[in-house]
This record gives C-alpha cells, structure tokens and sequence, in this order.
C-alpha cells in the first residue's frame, strides 16, 4: 500500500504554519505531499494562510480580503517569515502540494494558475466547500480533488461524487469502519487528519486508509511500522 505522509500547512508542529520555512522543513523532512490553504488578497493574489483574518497567526489584524498583497507582506508571520503567495511556495519546494481552498473565487485563481504553470500532475485540490471542487473539475478536467469533512456520516461519499472529488479528507476522531467501507465501495481514496498520536496513526493503519495528515514529521518515520 503507497501510504502517503502529507504535512499539514507545512510542519505547523515545530515551525510557523504556512510560511516557506515550514514547507521547506517539511520537504527536508521526506514527507511525500505538502498542505497548504488558500485566499485571495484585496488585490488578488493567492495568499498562503488558514484563516479568512490574519490575527491569529501574525502581528496584524483583520481580513485577508480587506488587505493588498503589500499590507499583507508588512505582517510577521511568524520567526520573521513573511507570508507567502502560492507562486512562491511553488518554486521554493518540488513536493507535491495539496492546496485547500476557501471559495469559488479562489477555485478559480488557482485553477488559472496550475493552468499556466502545467501543474496538473502535482497540485490535487482540496476544500470543505463542495461548489469550490465542483467549480475545479469544470474548469480543469482531470485535476485531482479532494472535498474535506469535519462532521460528517457517510452521505460524505454521495457528496463526494457529486462534487467529481476522487478523495476524501475526514477528521479522525469521527472516523467509522461504516464511513470507510462506504467510501471504498465508491473507489474514493481516504485521507485521515489530523494524525498527531500513536493512537491515531493505529487507526490510520487498521482501516488501511491511503494516507494521514499531520503536524509533525516524526510520523514519516513511525508510519512505516506502525502495525
């Protein structure tokens, strides 16, 4: 089984999360995909950050999308790092990314992007929202998807395919053999986060899930023997 080892927003355990240094540390690391979250700018441009504000995990305050690129690039972002715009994380790191957007809008920035840049191969789309994946198959057929879920049962499996989504992200701790058998009886690939304890890698591993999202990257290294 190929049991993939993805970073969440980097290693957002041991650096700052979504900032180069992270997504760097992750691909030293050997972790075999990179995550990340995105929003669109005042101005437009793909801002790599989890939340729609910037007040948790910089020096400023108040939305993305009431700030430009330059407003945003003044912040700390952590260690001195800046935030980056999705660009840079492209030519800072060659591990595959999966890039988990917030709305339609930014569906459709970043399907301009991997467009432009031949990423198809690399790039698998994520996001909670079901339009933003459904607007990402229509706009680049044969992209990879994933429709990620935090409370869910196992009509996530119907949403999924109605979405053209070939993967699912599912909260661990609500994770049922009922979810998984239903989502492999429709082909989906699973994806467990976020996978942080022994305990939960041992899960990942008894429901023979095709991959764990995770904090640190001590797990590239357990995963592997975990029975």
């Amino acid at each position: 089984m190929n049991f993939l080892t993805i970073g969440h927003r980097g290693v957002m355990g041991v650096e700052p999360e979504n900032t180069l240094r992270s997504f760097v540390a992750a691909e030293q690391a050997g972790l075999d995909v990179i995550e990340l979250d995105l929003h669109l700018s005042k101005d437009g441009a793909l801002v790599v950050m989890h939340d729609a504000e910037v007040d948790r995990t910089t020096d400023g305050s108040g939305p993305i999308a009431e700030k430009t690129l330059a407003e945003l690039r003044a912040l700390d972002a952590g260690d001195g790092e800046r935030i980056p715009v999705f660009e840079e994380v492209l030519d800072a790191v060659s591990t595959p990314l999966q890039a988990e957007i917030k709305d339609v809008a930014a569906a459709r920035a970043l399907a301009e992007v991997i467009r432009q840049r031949g990423l198809t191969g690399r790039v698998e789309v994520s996001s909670f929202h079901d339009d933003a994946i459904a607007e990402t198959a229509r706009l680049l057929p044969g992209v990879r998807t994933a429709l990620i879920a935090s409370r869910y049962g196992t009509d996530i499996v119907e949403r999924a395919a109605q979405a053209g989504a070939a993967t699912v992200c599912l909260d661990i701790r609500r994770l049922t053999l009922e979810v998984v058998e239903h989502a492999r009886a429709a082909d989906l690939r699973i994806i467990a986060w976020v996978v942080n304890s022994q305990k939960h890698l041992r899960l990942v591993r008894a429901l023979e899930l095709d991959g764990a999202t995770t904090d640190y990257p001590d797990i590239k290294r357990t995963g592997r023997f975990t029975a």
